[in-house]
């Protein structure tokens, strides 16, 4: 038996095509998902077309609904040294000798 493409799928659609194929589903993001019906499913493993035994786990990924997530920029740290403020800023004379004397 094949593995269905479950991707772009509703989350009823899904659990309607994976029962068809013989085929069980996991959505580790979603601990509800026998209750999610509009979720459209953006990732599966495995892949469609890969034969599985009847009965074989499909693990399902969902979009992020409204309020979850969705920043995709991760954590971020402060950054030492911090950036200047912006604007023009004077360029500084290149250092010379360590032991010359200043004369200014």
């Amino acid at each position: 038996m094949r593995v269905p493409r479950l991707v772009g799928l509703m989350a009823v659609d899904a659990r309607e095509a994976a029962a068809a194929h013989g085929v069980l589903l996991a959505a580790p993001d979603r601990p509800e998902f026998h209750r999610a019906v509009v979720d459209y499913v953006v990732r599966q493993y495995p892949p469609p077309g890969v034969g599985v035994p009847r009965g074989a786990v499909v693990t399902v990924w969902f979009e992020f609904g409204e309020g979850e997530g969705g920043g995709g920029a991760g954590v971020r740290e402060p950054r030492v040294p911090r950036p200047g403020g912006g604007g023009l800023e004077r360029e500084l004379d290149r250092p010379g000798h360590p032991f010359e004397a200043i004369t200014r």
